[in-house]
């Protein structure tokens, strides 16, 4: 008998070790931009199934914090943010290129400014991040400026609007969709990231340790990224109407945001965190040689060993 329970008890010990632990959520920190709705449209698709992938929205404030803070494991950054958040974090990775601005950055103004030239000395309201800054510095400096020669007027995204309604800023450094609605109110188009090709990026970010912590979960989250970049060309009117919704915009408008933006295929995102297409390495160091000049980064960071193709090289199609 007591070898019975001896047996019994082995076996059982035997049967929970074989329990698998359940996986750990892996949480990624985004804001309202475009790009970064095909996350949400692969959840409300049931891309991700059960795997617990925790989507976690700051409205105003950088995901970068939140990351520094191990509030999330990953977070959807511009690639200025992206930069400075490796030179306090030197083992976090760009995992993925969510999107490449094409017009949805810009500089916008009052009709009777006739250009960059004519913002000396204007008042220009932007958000306070590195983007904002980056943006109008290489707008301004496409004239000979600075953002020394403009009056910077901090004022939130969801403010913007109102200032240049009520005339409190001459001019506005703003994106998607804050852009379509502010040319909507009369705004002129001075400057868009059109003619910085390749260094308005966004990438997903997170660490190395990843790999093994939340393997299954990052391949799960991978597979639900490009499934919903599928959806969204074969259901275009479908996909801006989910898409819209939570953007706060109507799924024309939304159409229309998407017309400034790259949505980075499977197969560019392996060419460019490859290295093989050398167009999102160029620019990345671009960035960073801005961002130094800047006195943003305290010494210029070489990314070819931040971006990594690891996840986007095994995504199956």
């Amino acid at each position: 008998m007591r070898l019975l329970f001896v047996a019994i008890a082995l076996l059982t010990f035997i049967l929970v070790s074989c329990v698998p632990e359940p996986l750990k959520p892996l949480r990624i920190g985004t804001n309202v931009w475009p790009g970064y709705e095909p996350l949400f449209l692969a959840r409300e698709l049931g891309y991700f199934g059960n795997t617990p992938i925790k989507l976690v929205e700051y409205p105003t404030l950088d995901p970068n914090r939140s990351y520094r803070n191990g509030e999330v494991e990953m977070s959807a950054t511009p690639m200025s943010g992206f930069l400075t958040l490796a030179q306090t974090n030197p083992d976090v990775r760009a995992w993925l290129v969510m999107d490449i601005s094409d017009g949805a950055d810009a500089i916008l103004a009052k009709p009777a400014i006739a250009n960059l030239q004519s913002l000396k000395e204007r008042r220009v309201g932007m958000e306070r991040s590195t983007l904002a800054t980056f943006v109008l510095s290489r707008g301004l400096e496409q004239v000979g400026l600075s953002v020394n020669d403009v009056k910077i007027v901090h004022v939130e995204l969801s403010e913007q609007e109102k200032a240049f309604k009520q005339g409190h800023i001459d001019a506005v450094v703003t994106f998607e969709p804050y852009r379509s609605n502010l040319l909507k109110a009369g705004a002129k188009l001075l400057f868009d990231s059109t003619q910085i090709p390749g260094e308005v990026v966004d990438v997903l970010a997170g660490s190395k340790s990843l790999l093994t912590s939340h393997a299954t979960q990052l391949q799960v989250l991978m597979q639900g990224w490009f499934r919903a970049l599928d959806y969204i060309q074969k259901n275009p009117e479908d996909a801006a109407r989910r898409m819209a919704q939570r953007q706060g915009i109507t799924s024309e408008q939304f159409l229309k945001s998407l017309k400034g933006l790259r949505l980075v295929t499977v197969e560019e995102n392996q060419k460019f965190l490859g290295k093989t297409n050398p167009v999102l390495l160029n620019g990345t160091k671009r960035v960073s040689h801005f961002l130094l000049k800047n006195k943003i980064l305290k010494q210029e960071i070489e990314p070819s060993s931040l971006l990594d193709h690891s996840l986007v090289r095994d995504v199956k199609r």
